[in-house]
């Protein structure tokens, strides 16, 4: 695996925890439920923190390490953004956007993952972080199930 690689690699993680500390952000805002705004404000924090824990790495292997979210990203809490205006912000539908995003966020990482050239250091990085997105995404997906069940 060449260096270009692992930056490229390590910048799609970085604009993938920014999107993800954007999301959440965005998602404690539209929530109603104090419990879910509190979850969705430690989760950006953690976005946050696999962000600049990856940063480093970049730096290590000679690249720039991405400031900002992804240009999906930014689609996506757009599309968020005018969904939730359409449906009044229900706590369900703003669950059930910031699950699409953590299934994205998983995507992501399993991608980078089966590049089996990552050095031992860095995957294990990286796989520790993934362990964070499945929590996240799990946990928001049992929340979205519970509010669909009050519905």
């Amino acid at each position: 695996m060449t260096n270009d690689h692992i930056v490229d690699t390590l910048n799609d993680l970085i604009e993938t925890s920014k999107d993800g500390e954007q999301g959440f952000n965005a998602c404690a805002k539209h929530v109603s439920s104090t419990d879910l705004k509190s979850l969705f404000i430690q989760r950006a924090i953690e976005c946050q923190r696999a962000a600049t824990e990856l940063q480093p790495f970049v730096l290590q292997f000679g690249g720039k390490p991405e400031q900002g979210g992804s240009v999906a990203g930014a689609l996506h809490r757009g599309w968020v953004a005018v969904r939730d205006s359409l449906a009044g912000y229900s706590d369900a539908a703003v669950l059930e956007e910031c699950e699409r995003g953590e299934d994205s966020a998983l995507g992501r990482y399993r991608k980078a993952l089966k590049d089996e050239a990552l050095p031992p250091a860095l995957r294990a990085v990286i796989e520790r972080q993934l362990t964070g997105v499945q929590r996240n995404h799990d946990q928001v997906k049992l929340l979205r199930d519970q509010h669909k069940a009050t519905l």
